[in-house]
Order: structure tokens, then sequence, then C-alpha cells
């Protein structure tokens, strides 16, 4: 409609200008000026795919490791660059909410490490699987859970993604078991899938997250071994960024390099700020798995900018320039708008009109999440088991009966 109307307007005939008009009328007054750039030029006009340089990945048991080089299509990039900005945007939203004590209790946000999310959903399927820590909302939406419902739980209502009754903390979708409070106890669960996965013969993977503070766990190298031992397609996945709580790596680990934690299991050191980066070596890992050799280790080198939880400032322990540096030097987000500005695969008009989009779809989530009532009391022992029967739960005293329905 608009490269017509840019076509037509200068027409003496009424019924053209009148539709001109019409439809200036009825555009979002957000829309009018990128909108009437971006049309003006055809989507011919952009490149349709670029390939790009990608830094090394460092190897551990392995000969060979994923390529230095990464193919881009344009659709990827705006889907990469939409996606990165929604998490990005939904997380500074939980921020302000939290401060406005609208969301109570735990909260890890997950800004700056968005290219890890982005980048391993483009080296799996939705059909594979995921298991995190608490640091989870970035998941919870690249695996299909949507703002609202991200929003709506961390404010406790009925309209979010576990009902109101997880929180920042706990949230599920298809295929993915959650955000864990525990610290490390979801990379054994992550094994318990993948095994699963193995039994069942589906060809299927999962993907088993954790941060560089949780490393140390003896749970963790205990699943290194039965995971080799039995040969299970897991993709053990490090999120190091650099602080375990108020913690650095070096005041932590006697040894920082976590990709060689497995031991007996291959390794990849990637650049945890560059979705490409994650892609390409979540793919390479993804095959490893599939072809039967087994667990692999990924050490995904990134960084936080909030502090560890809301509770933390984050900068007690680091400097505000650290923190400025980073985002200058290593933002995902600048990252890969940089490469598709720079080589004609979208506008700055584009782009712009992508951010619009997400700031209105998180303002309207944060709208929802604060008016959507809480859930009753009726339901606090629902959904305990997948079963259509009902049952009884005794409450807080033997004479106190609740029912369960799923």
């Amino acid at each position: 409609m608009e490269c017509f109307i840019h076509a037509s307007c200068g027409s003496t005939s009424g019924s053209v200008a009148m539709f001109c008009l019409v439809s200036r009328l009825f555009t979002p007054p957000f829309l009018t000026a990128a909108s009437m750039v971006v049309s003006s030029r055809s989507y011919a006009d952009f490149t349709p795919e670029a390939t790009f340089d990608i830094k090394k990945v460092d190897l551990h048991r392995l000969e060979e490791g994923p390529p230095l080089t990464a193919t881009l299509t344009r659709e990827e990039g705006l889907k990469y660059y939409r996606t990165m900005q929604t998490i990005r945007r939904m997380e500074l939203k939980a921020d302000q909410l939290y401060k406005q004590k609208i969301i109570r209790g735990f909260c890890h946000l997950y800004d700056g490490q968005e290219a890890c999310a982005v980048g391993i959903e483009g080296g799996i399927t939705l059909s594979d699987h995921l298991i995190t820590a608490y640091r989870a909302h970035g998941y919870t939406l690249t695996r299909g859970g949507t703002v609202r419902e991200i929003m709506a739980e961390l404010t406790g209502r009925r309209g979010g993604i576990a009902k109101g009754k997880g929180g920042s903390m706990h949230m599920y979708t298809k295929n993915f078991y959650g955000g864990n409070g525990i610290v490390g106890a979801q990379v054994p669960l992550g094994a318990g899938v993948a095994l699963a996965c193995k039994y069942l013969g589906n060809d299927q993977l999962c993907v088993s997250l954790y941060g560089d503070g949780a490393a140390n766990q003896g749970q963790i190298f205990e699943t290194y071994n039965m995971s080799s031992l039995w040969k299970l397609p897991i993709i053990f996945i490090c999120e190091n960024n650099q602080y375990g709580m108020g913690t650095s790596v070096e005041r932590s680990s006697a040894s920082t390099e976590y990709y060689k934690r497995g031991d007996y299991i291959p390794g990849l050191r990637v650049d945890g700020m560059d979705v490409l980066c994650v892609r390409e070596a979540t793919k390479f890992a993804a095959d490893h798995c599939r072809s039967g050799k087994g667990p692999i280790l990924m050490e995904l080198q990134t960084y936080r900018y909030h502090g560890h939880s809301m509770s933390d400032p984050g900068v007690s322990y680091r400097t505000r320039e650290e923190i400025q540096e980073v985002r200058s030097k290593s933002d995902p987000i600048s990252m890969l708008k940089d490469r598709m500005l720079s080589n004609n695969m979208a506008s700055i008009e584009e782009l712009k009109e992508i951010d619009i989009a997400v700031r209105k779809e998180i303002e309207d989530a944060a709208q929802f999440a604060t008016t959507d009532p809480e859930p009753p009391l009726d339901d606090l022992c629902s959904h305990i088991f997948a079963t259509d029967q009902p049952f009884d739960v005794r409450g807080a005293t033997p004479w106190t009966k609740l029912t369960s329905t799923s």
C-alpha cells in the first residue's frame, strides 16, 4: 500500500488523492515517517545474504572446529535483531518494575548476554530440549514464550507462563525445563533429558546450561562422567559472564578454562557476544551429538550488564568504566546492527521501526502484567501432576484440604 501511495500521491485524480489522505490519517504516527523512507526503497535493493569472518574458537580434544566464516541471510539478521532487542527491552522493563516494587523476590536479568540465547537457538531446533539456571527470561522467550506471558509471570499474575506460581526463576514452555533455582542442579536433569532422547532414538538432544559460578559444583562433574560413559546427546554450555555473584572467575576458579573442565569430553571456547559465533559453534556441537559421539562442552565468554540479581547493584566488585567499555566495544546487538548496515542488509529506518514495535510490545505486556488478576487461592495446589483426575492435597494442617487439578 505504501508503494502505491508514493507513486500516486502526485496524481490529479480525486479518488487517489482521497486514498492518500485516508491512508495517512489511519497510519500510526510512529510509523509514517520511517515507513515512507523505508518503502521508498524496494526490498530488492537490500543484500539478501552476506558472509562474515568470525572469531576462531579455542578447541579441546578436537582436531577441527566450527568454520571461521558465517553466512547470514537478511531474514535471519532481522529476526535475530528483533529477538535480542526484545530480550534487552524486556529486561530493562523488569528492572523498572522491580524498582517500583511491582516485581518482588528473586530477579536475575539477562541483558548483555542476548547473543548466547539467540545464537544457541539458531544452531538447534525447537524440537530439541533446553534447561538452564535462574537467569532464564531470555530462554523462555526464544523457546516460544511470549513477552506478555513472561512479564505476567514476573508480577505473579494468572496470565503468566507458569500461571503466576513460578516467578522469575521458574518458567517453562514445550521442551524447555526452566528456570532452576538451585545452583548447578539443572545440569544432571539435562542429562536425564538427554538419556530420554537416546532411549527414544528420536535424533534430539539436550542443551544443559550453567554459569561460571556453578562450574565448580561436584554434581556437574558426576554428570560429565555419566554422560560420557553413556554417550548421551547433550551439549553442556557454561555461560561465563566473568562473575559468579560478586566474585570474579579469577578469584573463584583455579582454572578458568571452563571448556577444558570436561577433561575427556571435547570442548569449545566461543565468543559469546557474537550471535554468529555462538550459532556456528552450536551447530558444530549439535552435529557432534547427533552423530553418536556423545557429549560436548561449550564455554561462551559473555558479560552481564546488570548485577547478579536485582539486589546487587553490580558496581561494588567491578567499575562502571569496565561495564561501559564492554557496552561500547562488544555489545551483541550493536555488533549485529553494524554488520547489517555496513553490508546493506537493512536500513537504519527499518531497524528503528523494529525498535519502536518492540518498545510498544513491551509496554503493552507491562500493562497486562500490572492489571491481570493474581491466581486465586483455590489454584494453590493445582498442576502438580499431569493427570485428568482431581485429587485432594493436605494443607498446612491435617484438616485443611485443597484440590489439585491439572
